[in-house]
C-alpha cells in the first residue's frame, strides 16, 4: 500500500524533498515551489541515480496518478516514498 498525503497536509510539513515528475515543460510553464524535476522514465530506468533509500521523498504528477503507480514500484524497491494525492492540478485549486 502506498502511502499518500493530502496538498494541505504538504503545505503543513515545509521544506522536504518534493519530486515532480512531469515533463520538462510542463515542469518549467509551473511547478511547486522547492520542487525537482526527475522525469518518470528516469526514476523507473534508475532510481538509485537519484533517490537515497534512507531520505523521504513526496512525489507528484499531474493528477496524482502516474505518481501512485511510480511509488509503488519505488516502494517495492525499498525507497521511503509518499504519493503527493490530486498532484500538481490538486495544489492549483489549494493556492
Amino acid at each position: 500500500m502506498v502511502e499518500s498525503i493530502s496538498i494541505s497536509d504538504l503545505k503543513k510539513l515545509g521544506n522536504v524533498n518534493l519530486i515532480d515528475i512531469r515533463s520538462i515543460e510542463k515542469y518549467n510553464n509551473k511547478h511547486i515551489l522547492n520542487a525537482k524535476n526527475i522525469q518518470i522514465n528516469e526514476l523507473l530506468i534508475n532510481p538509485g541515480k537519484y533517490l537515497n533509500k534512507y531520505e523521504k521523498y513526496y512525489i507528484y504528477c499531474q493528477k496524482g496518478i502516474q505518481s501512485r503507480r511510480l511509488c509503488q514500484i519505488l516502494k517495492s524497491n525499498g525507497y521511503n516514498v509518499i504519493n503527493v494525492s490530486g498532484g500538481y492540478e490538486a495544489w492549483i485549486l489549494n493556492e
